[in-house]
């Protein structure tokens, strides 16, 4: 089993930029496809971006498409987010996941607590 810590998180201006850290422990990092979902108050849980094993392959949200940037490093166990050009409909806790098999759009396995990004106007 993977243990997952999110930090990053924030009060930004629109516009401005934020890196999401994912530090996981536990089993081999490099056994997990990981991905980040976000969910802001009132609201479904929303996929943002996934990324698989070895970081070759990325997906992201058309939401957030050309703005956010998923990454990994398995040398540190830890996966990132780069978030660029802000906008305030991003406010959300941002939560990253992992699963051994695959993180889809619907979720995966294994789930951190989260971190808050709050982008004002």
């Amino acid at each position: 089993q993977v243990q997952l810590v999110e930090s990053g998180g924030g009060l930004v201006q629109a516009g401005d930029s934020l890196r999401l850290s994912c530090a996981a422990s536990g089993r081999t990092f490099s056994r997990y496809a990981m991905g980040w979902f976000r969910q802001a108050p009132e609201k479904e849980r929303e996929f943002v971006a996934v990324i698989n094993r070895s970081g070759g392959s990325t997906y992201y949200a058309a939401s957030v498409k050309g703005r956010f940037t998923i990454s990994r490093d398995n040398a540190k166990n830890t996966m990132y987010l780069q978030m660029n050009s802000l906008k305030p409909e991003d406010t959300a806790l941002y939560y990253c996941a992992a699963d051994e098999k695959v993180v889809t759009p619907n979720g995966a396995a294994y789930w951190g607590q989260g971190t808050q990004v709050t982008v004002s106007s």
